[in-house]
């Protein structure tokens, strides 16, 4: 008899913990996203690099980024078209300084420092949209190897540093 007792309040506990979660606004996944169920749709457009010192790929490839951050951390559909948020911005900075110098006036340590200008706008709920400034860095040695040979690697570990907090700035309220 207790069995069964208890084996009805499990399924009470089951039935109340499915309810208080079916009834919240918003979805919550694991990546700490909280993003409102009316929200099925993102835009994101092309970073340009408006920096003074110009590599390349560095646009394509953070731009690339983001949109990846977001297919893998949200389930809204990226199009072209109006959506219900828009990311749009431009690289603002790129630079390469020394951070660390050795005896013989030489960098021991430097670092590349990635800054990007964004604005979310958020169509379904106007008052999160944002126009702010990211920043991320990286340190190296030039005792691995000429910048030219680690630099891809580091903007990519910046641009994974950006567009986490872009996506914590929009999704998570942090």
């Amino acid at each position: 008899m207790a069995m069964f007792k208890s084996f009805r309040i499990l399924r009470k506990f089951i039935l109340l913990s499915f309810i208080l979660v079916s009834q919240s606004c918003s979805t919550y996944t694991f990546s700490g996203a909280s993003i409102p169920e009316e929200m099925k749709t993102i835009s994101i457009q092309f970073f340009e690099n408006n920096a003074t010192l110009v590599v390349p790929y560095l646009a394509s490839q953070f731009t690339e980024s983001l949109k990846e951050r977001v297919r893998n951390q949200s389930r809204l559909s990226i199009i072209r078209a109006e959506a219900d948020a828009n990311f749009e911005g431009r690289i603002t900075d790129y630079t390469v300084r020394p951070v660390a110098i050795q005896g013989n006036e030489r960098a021991g340590l430097n670092r590349i420092t990635v800054t990007v200008n964004v604005k979310y706008t958020n169509a379904l709920k106007p008052e999160l949209s944002f126009e702010e400034s990211f920043q991320a860095f990286q340190e190296f040695s030039l005792n691995q190897g000429p910048l030219q040979t680690q630099e891809q690697k580091l903007i990519t570990l910046i641009n994974r540093q950006i567009t986490e907090l872009i996506f914590n700035r929009a999704f998570a309220n942090w």
